[in-house]
C-alpha cells in the first residue's frame, strides 16, 4: 500500500502527460457535455408521465394526481433545458451562441417536446395492445407494461424519436444506447415507427437510423433491420441506408432485412434466419429450407452409427412462396 502510494505522483502525471495531444478521447473541459446519468433520470421521470399508475416515487407523496404531474413535469423540464443546452453546443452553429439565446432555443425545444407526450402515449396504449394481444404467455396488461424489455425499449425510442426530429443531438441516442444495455435492444432514435408495433422476446434486434416501420408489426429476438454495406462510412450521413417494413409484417428470429431500396411489403411474413436484401412484393412468404442433421454415436438406437464429415449436410437458403 505505502509503495502505491509513493507512486501516485508519478502515475499523475503519466496520465496528465497522456492528456496532451488532439486525440478525440482527451476533451477535458468539465461539465461541457450532456450528463449520462441526468439523462437516465429523465427517462424515469418521463416513465412516470407516460404510465402514471405503473411507476412510482421512492420519497415524494402527493394529495392528487395534478400535484404528481406538475411536479414531475418540472423536474423533467428542468433537467432536460440544461441537458439540450449542453448537447446543442456540439451543433457548428451553437457553437458561439450567447447563452441567452441557446437557453431560450432549448426552452423552447423542451416545451415542443413534452406537448407530444400526449401523442407518444397513444402510440404506446396501441403497442400495450399489440404486445399482450401477441403474446399468449402475457398475464395481463400491467404485466406487460411491468416486466417486458421489448415496450421498455419500444417506449424510450418513441420519446427518444421526437427529440430527434426536434434536432437535438447527443440525448436521443444517449437515451436509446441506455435502453439497449437495459434491454438489449438496439432502436435507433431516427427510426420511424408506426402504431400496434409488437417485439417479442427483443434480445439482438437491430434497428436502423433510417428505417421506417408501419403499423402491425411484429418482430421476433435477433432480427436486423439494418444497412447493407458501411462501407463509406461517414459519406453515408443522411442518406436511406435501412429498409421500409410495410403493414401486417411479421419478422421471425434471426432474419436480418438491409438496404435502404429494400422494401418488404404489407403482410409479408419472413421466416426466421432469412437473409433480404431486395424488396418483397406483398403477401410474400420467405421460409429456410430445413437442414438436414445427421446423429451419430451414442446409445440410443434411433442414432444414426454411421462416421460423418458433415459433407452430405445441405446448405441452408430460403424460398419464396
Amino acid at each position: 500500500m505505502d509503495n502505491i502510494k509513493n507512486n501516485i505522483s508519478d502515475i499523475v502525471s503519466v496520465i496528465l502527460n497522456d492528456y496532451e495531444d488532439d486525440r478525440n478521447i482527451n476533451h477535458v473541459e468539465n461539465f461541457s457535455q450532456p450528463d449520462t446519468e441526468v439523462i437516465k433520470d429523465i427517462i424515469s421521470g418521463l416513465m412516470k408521465i407516460i404510465y402514471p399508475g405503473f411507476y412510482r416515487e421512492k420519497t415524494y407523496k402527493y394529495y392528487n394526481q395534478s400535484s404528481r404531474i406538475t411536479v414531475l413535469i418540472e423536474d423533467v423540464s428542468y433537467k432536460l433545458n440544461k441537458q439540450i443546452i449542453l448537447a446543442l453546443r456540439q451543433l457548428p452553429e451553437h457553437a458561439d451562441t450567447g447563452f441567452e439565446e441557446i437557453s431560450e432555443t432549448a426552452a423552447g425545444i423542451v416545451t415542443d417536446f413534452l406537448q407530444k407526450i400526449p401523442r407518444v402515449r397513444e402510440y404506446l396504449a396501441t403497442d400495450v395492445d399489440a404486445f399482450f394481444d401477441g403474446d399468449p404467455a402475457a398475464f395481463n396488461h400491467n404485466e406487460v407494461i411491468l416486466s417486458y424489455p421489448g415496450l421498455y425499449a419500444v417506449t424510450v425510442a418513441r420519446l427518444a424519436h421526437e427529440l430527434f426530429l426536434l434536432n437535438v443531438p447527443l440525448i436521443p441516442r444517449i437515451m436509446t444506447e441506455y435502453a439497449h444495455s437495459k434491454t438489449g435492444i438496439d432502436i435507433h432514435p431516427g427510426a420511424t415507427i408506426g402504431k400496434y408495433f409488437f417485439i417479442d422476446h427483443g434480445t439482438g434486434i437491430v434497428i436502423g437510423e433510417t428505417t421506417i416501420i408501419g403499423d402491425h408489426v411484429k418482430i421476433y429476438q435477433g432480427v436486423t433491420l439494418g444497412g447493407l454495406s458501411t462501407k463509406g462510412g461517414q459519406a453515408l450521413k443522411n442518406k436511406r441506408r435501412h429498409p421500409t417494413i410495410e403493414d401486417n409484417v411479421t419478422i421471425y428470429a434471426g432474419a436480418s432485412i438491409l438496404g435502404g431500396d429494400t422494401v418488404i411489403g404489407e403482410g409479408c411474413t419472413v421466416g426466421s434466419n432469412a437473409f433480404i436484401t431486395s424488396s418483397l412484393a406483398p403477401g410474400t412468404k420467405v421460409s429456410i429450407k430445413n437442414l438436414e442433421m445427421n446423429i451419430s454415436g451414442g446409445n440410443t438406437a434411433n442414432n444414426n452409427d454411421d462416421d460423418t464429415d458433415g459433407s452430405d449436410i445441405n446448405s441452408g437458403w430460403f424460398y419464396i412462396i
